[in-house]
């Protein structure tokens, strides 16, 4: 049963806690990025997705393509809370034996759809699972979440134009637009303008929302399934590290060292937000 927006803001809250306490132990980790996305993963595995954690290669799932698979600690904290790992697993993350891989494999975590990590490459992946699913005239969406530095590789607009060409509208993209990338700014190393004008220009639906607010994600995934014959493009107006007491505030949190110290303040403030979401959804 889809869950209520409140139920989702506390699945952020709780996705954010995962990421840290799966990169406390290494004391480093893609921070920015995996905070940026808590809600949008949120909303897919709480409401919009079809799948199945009992039967995670489930042929007629929805599928999800993190095409930023440095920011794989996300995924996996939303993989644990669904019910596809152990939380207790998350602190193995890029360890000797783990499940967890620094970047997405789709061969070694039960959940992931696509191995990821090579930046601009999950365009083309997330299409072609959508066409093989369409071709076996299965009912499933592909949703394929792609960073903002990332989208400046030229093979994210040649997918974006054979998408359009071949009326693929069971793929629903969204851009992380945290407007940061490893080096900085992306307006200062390879300005980005208007996303979404450029994806409709690329022949594709596309629509800026606020890429926290639950309600809003989820509203443009219901726009984007009229099934108009476009791709649809959502994108995500977010803040890179956001709520990470240490992160949020820095300039270069794409990845980021800290301290125990660090971590543990972190997570305490999150555990607040957690159980004041929690009692408001108790009333």
């Amino acid at each position: 049963m889809a869950k209520t927006d409140l139920e989702l803001k506390i699945d952020a809250v709780k996705i954010r806690i995962g990421v840290l306490e799966a990169l406390s132990k290494l004391r480093a980790g893609h921070i920015g990025g995996c905070m940026s996305m808590a809600e949008v993963v949120a909303v897919l595995y709480g409401r919009a997705m079809r799948h199945d954690p009992q039967n995670p290669k489930w042929a007629d799932r929805d599928w999800l393509v993190v095409s930023k698979g440095h920011c794989g600690p996300a995924l996996y904290a939303a993989l644990a809370l669904y019910g596809y790992i152990n939380w207790e697993v998350l602190p193995t993350i890029n360890t000797g034996g783990t499940i967890l891989p620094s970047h997405c494999d789709r061969n070694r975590t039960p959940g992931v759809d696509m191995t990821t990590g090579s930046l601009g490459q999950g365009m083309s992946t997330a299409i072609g699972a959508a066409m093989g699913n369409r071709m076996q005239s299965r009912n499933s969406d592909t949703f394929l979440i792609l960073g903002d530095g990332e989208i400046q590789e030229g093979q994210v607009w040649e997918g974006a134009l054979f998408a359009a060409q071949k009326k693929l509208d069971s793929l629903i993209a969204f851009v992380d637009w945290n407007k940061k990338q490893l080096d900085g700014y992306v307006a200062d190393i390879c300005g980005l303008e208007d996303i979404a004008e450029k994806f409709r220009a690329f022949g594709w639906n596309a629509e800026t929302v606020d890429g926290h607010d639950v309600a809003a994600i989820s509203a443009a995934i219901d726009r984007a399934r009229a099934r108009n014959g476009k791709p649809s493009m959502i994108v995500l107006d977010t803040v890179k590290g956001r709520d990470c007491t240490f992160a949020e505030h820095e300039l270069l949190n794409h990845h980021m060292r800290f301290s125990e110290e660090q971590a543990a303040g972190a997570i305490a403030a999150l555990r607040e937000t957690l159980a004041r979401l929690q009692k408001e959804a108790a009333k």
